[in-house]
């Protein structure tokens, strides 16, 4: 299965993960990579691959962005190294391993690429035989339907984790995964996430300097994803998938497993104001719907625009809008992905006043050193070793996600939603079964005044 290879986020890294009661304190720690003697550094008794000794890792989730991190992962840290991977699909299990062995960086990489046939797993089942067998990190990569059941069995294998975002598409399935959350802070397990604003230098420079009073009081934040559509599969179905099959290839068109754009792409800019305000909004008015979206099943049932009212507990407001339009090189349909945070002395773009690289996390980095994608798993595996600060992101992101599904369901029913009421959401989109040729009808899309928010 194959994650979004776009991806474009680091809460301040302190010994506790961040909760609500406690982020206004917790945000004016110091940022990663500086000051680290203000850190407790924690070593984990659960890692077998402390010291000089190796850590192995495994991917579950094999397509683009399982691929990708894999590299990132071999270029970011010389002592680690990928034993295993794992996928529902083999084709895209090797095609992903014959890109790896390809890739102009593997020179450099040594014999730290070490998957033998023993340890390619397939299948739906996959994952549990890879978290198994005897890897010290684990990097979930699938689409997000699944994260909350991958991630949780990670936790109950007292397995470090390398998460992409978003963390589950409907709240029943965020809340499990805030359950393992728990469960991994009180292991000390490492949990780094996919989003990585948090770990790119000027962003994280430019929140340490806006928590500090650099732009006073924040009055309002906006994010926004405006960009072009996803589509996986544009020559359609190939007539030997079932329907189970034909949604996983084709995933970041249905709901259930990709939870629409809002969700799946739009949290990197949201995540960024829950990051700066230290905490979640508490309700949220939004509208959408899909102007261009052909009704095929290439097109699934998520909308392509999303626009939404966050207030926060403090009253501040945040504008967030996303939108997927076609482009081609005569329509000039206008694109922007930022943050922009308002203060009573001041704006800031959430990455201006950092001192670091001045590229944004898009850009590719001379140095790779300094690329957030890379920077991600060098700063998990000091977390791992002992040699840096200890993180684990894992319930300020899956606060982000549920952040994102409030705003979606908002949309969708035309209902202000509440944190509360999300949290009691008894809505969960997950398959109760699963094979390849599995029949599976596709919602309707959703019609705010006839959509049953439950």
């Amino acid at each position: 299965m194959m994650a979004n290879p776009v991806r474009p986020g680091l809460h301040n890294m302190q010994t506790d993960s961040t909760i609500p009661s406690r982020r206004s304190f917790l945000r004016k720690g110091s940022i990663a990579g500086a000051g680290a003697s203000a850190f407790t550094i924690i070593k984990p008794e659960l890692v077998r691959g402390a010291g000089n000794e190796k850590l192995k890792a495994g991917v579950v989730g094999c397509g683009g962005r399982g691929t990708q991190a894999v590299v990132d992962l071999l270029t970011g840290s010389q002592n680690v190294d990928v034993v295993a991977m794992a996928d529902a699909f083999e084709d895209k299990l090797e095609g992903s391993l014959r890109r790896l062995r390809a890739h102009k960086e593997s020179g450099r990489w040594g014999d730290r690429l070490k998957v033998d046939p023993e340890h390619r797993f397939v299948g739906f089942d996959a994952f549990k035989k890879l978290i198994n067998s005897g890897v010290d990190i684990v990097m979930l990569a699938t689409p997000p339907g699944y994260r909350p059941e991958h991630f949780e069995a990670a936790v109950n294998a007292k397995k470090h984790v390398f998460c992409e975002k978003p963390f589950g598409t409907d709240p029943v399935g965020v809340r499990r995964f805030m359950n393992a959350a728990k469960k991994s802070e009180e292991l000390k397990l490492t949990v780094v996430t996919g989003a990585q604003r948090r770990f790119a230098r000027d962003y994280q420079e430019t929140v340490e300097k806006i928590n500090s009073g650099a732009i006073g009081d924040i009055v309002a934040t906006y994010a926004y994803w405006v960009g072009t559509p996803v589509v996986q599969q544009k020559a359609g179905r190939n007539p030997k998938w079932g329907d189970m099959e034909w949604q996983h290839r084709n995933w970041y068109s249905y709901v259930w497993i990709c939870g629409d754009q809002i969700v799946e792409q739009h949290l990197h800019n949201i995540d960024v104001c829950n990051w700066i305000m230290g905490t979640h909004p508490v309700k949220v008015v939004a509208t959408g719907g899909a102007i261009w979206r052909p009704k095929t099943e290439i097109y699934g049932n998520i909308y392509d625009h999303i626009s939404a009212d966050f207030e926060y507990p403090n009253g501040v407001r945040m504008s967030s809008y996303c939108r997927q339009f076609p482009k081609d090189q005569n329509s000039g349909i206008y694109t922007n992905v930022s943050e922009l945070i308002v203060g009573t002395k001041g704006r800031s773009n959430a990455h201006d006043l950092g001192t670091g690289s001045g590229q944004d996390v898009r850009t590719s980095f001379k140095d790779p050193r300094e690329n957030p994608y890379v920077r991600e798993h060098t700063a998990m595996v000091a977390s791992i070793r002992g040699d840096g600060p200890y993180i684990n992101h894992a319930m300020a992101v899956a606060e982000s996600t549920m952040t994102c599904i409030m705003g979606r369901e908002s949309a969708y029913s035309g209902l202000e939603i509440t944190w509360e009421m999300i949290m009691n959401s008894k809505q969960d989109l997950q398959p109760k079964q699963f094979g390849y040729d599995l029949k599976m009808d596709v919602p309707p899309l959703p019609v705010p005044g006839e959509y049953k928010f439950v």
